[in-house]
Formats: C-alpha cells, structure tokens, sequence
C-alpha cells in the first residue's frame, strides 16, 4: 500500500465529515442505543454515540461507507469521547477498551474493502481521541480558581486505555482532535508517546486545536503560534484546527498557522456557525467555495468537515480538492 507521508507530498488529503450529524438522522431512541447488550444497563445511555459501534455497528460501517464512497481518504473512528472521563457519564467507564477497539475494527474493515478495490487510492483510519469534558488548565467552579475537575495523571491514563484499544483495532493514525486545553492534549500526547516507545509503534500523530471564537485563542487562552509552540516537543504528522468555526471565520488562523508550522496542516471546519437551534445551515456549495480559497492559497495539506457537515459536503470538497497541489511545508526565516 502506498504509504501516507508518500501520499501528502502528492496531493491534499480528504478527511471525512461530522459522525455525529449522520448518526443523528437516524433517529435512534433509548432502546436503539442499549442493543441487547445493554438492555440492563443501569442508567439512561441515549446520545452516546460511541456505544453505537456495539449495539448498531452496522449503521456506523454504512456511515464510513458514505464516506469513503464521497471521496475521503481518512474517515475517523467513533470514538470522540471513548475515554474512562468520557464515559463516567454513562456508567461505562469499564467498556471502553471494547468501545474503542469494536469502532477501529469497523473503520477498519470498511477502509481496507476501498482499498482493495482501488489500490492506487488506499484508504486510512484516524482514531478520533476527543478533548474529555474536562479541563485541566481551569477551574470549572468560579469561586474556586484553584480547583481541578481533573489532574494531568488521570488524563494520561485515560488515554492510554482509549489508545491501546485503537491500535488493537487496526488505526494507521492517532489524532487529538478539538483540543481547547493544551494540557489536555499533552496528556494524550505524553500517553500515546510512551505507548509509542514501550510497543515500538509507529503510528503518525496528527492534533487539531479548536478556536473558540473571534479573539483567535483557544479556551484555556493560546493565540495560535502559542498553541503550535506547545505542540512541537513530539514529531507530528500534521496540525491543524477544526471545529467551533465555519471555514471563513477560520481561514485567519489557519493561514498563520501555516505560515510557521514545521509540519503538514490540516483543517476541518464546521458547516457554518449553528443557527438558533443548533444545526447546522451551510450548504455542502457554499462550503466548497469556502474551502477553495484555503486551497488556492495553499494552506493546507489534509481537509475535510465537521459539525454539520456530510457525505456531500465532502464530495464537493473532495472534487475541488483534487484541483489544487498540497501546501509545502518551509519556515520564513
């Protein structure tokens, strides 16, 4: 198979879009979510999407399908919040190395069924390591400034139990996603290094930032040459933003993000910015163009959607991406 460094240095990359938003159309209640398995669990388990790669594995193979189909060369796991902290909420802390070992198998499966089919276009799975609902650089009590939901030994360790069962299931990428709290990420990061060292693997790592809003920081405060200075202490595959912006209020960061990275950049940026009901309004044309202008400028070498977005909307981003040439990593002395 052609190798993944080989590839970006040829062309710009698709990423799929949102799990969520196609996991939502199908309108699965309680009992949709408890399967059989889980038919006595002791707490209500309904918009615990992860799960979903136990109880309904078929709907999220047919999901990565429609991916891969639309054009993506990576989709990523369904495993946003498979983590012991992500999992609390549910009471199932105890299932997570199945959940997250079950959805990299499914990925799996499905990217290596493109990939034999089109050899010269083989197809990857990220597993999708999501930021906890966490922090550990604040406090989530106002009128305790000190106190700490989590400690950074915590994070590492929940980490390692949702990294071991991705690469038990088959990843080729590991990729910190939707990262608010650097410290957060660094903690994954510090878990996935020593597994890295102590199994001698070598899957790529790729971290995704999210800016919040219109000050152009993340939520524990990082201007983006900050958030990319905290970064470099590993050997990464890409970094890159996504979420919390559509691709026109992120374009800015990215295109300074770019400017100083010594890696490849990635982005996968919203539909849009929800509207007063929390979906999303952005039409998979009007995120094309969008998306163009990153390409024409050069900023990127992975693109592909998040919140809101779907199998369109990557067709169309897929179909324009195929149009420009990759960003070439160099540093403005």
């Amino acid at each position: 198979m052609i190798a993944l460094e080989e590839l970006l240095q040829k062309r710009i990359l698709v990423l799929d879009g949102a799990m969520g938003t196609m996991i939502q159309a199908y309108g699965f209640e309680e009992a949709d979510y408890r399967g059989d398995k889980f038919l006595n669990h002791p707490c209500t388990v309904k918009g615990n999407n992860d799960m979903l790669s136990i109880t309904q594995p078929d709907t999220i193979k047919e999901i990565h399908r429609k991916y891969y189909e639309a054009g993506a060369d990576i989709v990523e796991t369904n495993t946003f919040s498979s983590t012991t902290i992500g999992m609390a909420d549910y009471q199932m802390e105890s299932f997570v190395y199945e959940l997250n070992y079950q959805s990299a198998k499914i990925a799996r499966e499905v990217a290596d069924e493109f990939s034999a089919i089109t050899p010269d276009k083989p197809r990857f799975v990220a597993g999708s390591i999501g930021p906890t609902n966490r922090t550990a650089s604040m406090s989530p009590d106002v009128n305790d400034p000190g106190y700490r939901a989590v400690t950074f030994d915590q994070l590492v360790e929940a980490y390692r139990q949702q990294v071991e069962g991705l690469v038990a299931g088959g990843v080729d990428i590991l990729l910190v996603e939707t990262v608010f709290d650097t410290l957060n990420a660094k903690a994954a990061l510090f878990a996935i290094d020593g597994l890295k060292t102590e199994n001698n693997w070598s899957h790529p790592i790729m971290v995704s930032g999210t800016i919040t809003d219109a000050s152009g920081r993340t939520l524990s405060g990082q201007t983006v040459e900050a958030f990319l200075i905290s970064m470099t202490h590993i050997p990464l595959l890409s970094i890159g933003f996504n979420c919390a912006l559509g691709a026109d209020q992120l374009h800015p960061y990215l295109q300074r993000l770019s400017t100083q990275s010594p890696f490849y950049t990635s982005a996968h940026p919203n539909a849009g910015l929800p509207n007063a009901f929390g979906a999303y309004d952005q039409t998979p044309e009007e995120m094309q163009k969008l998306i163009e202008s990153y390409l024409a400028d050069g900023l990127v070498n992975i693109i592909g959607g998040c919140c809101g977005t779907t199998p369109d909307h990557i067709r169309l981003i897929a179909e324009v991406a195929a149009k420009y040439q990759p960003r070439t990593i160099k540093i403005d002395s």
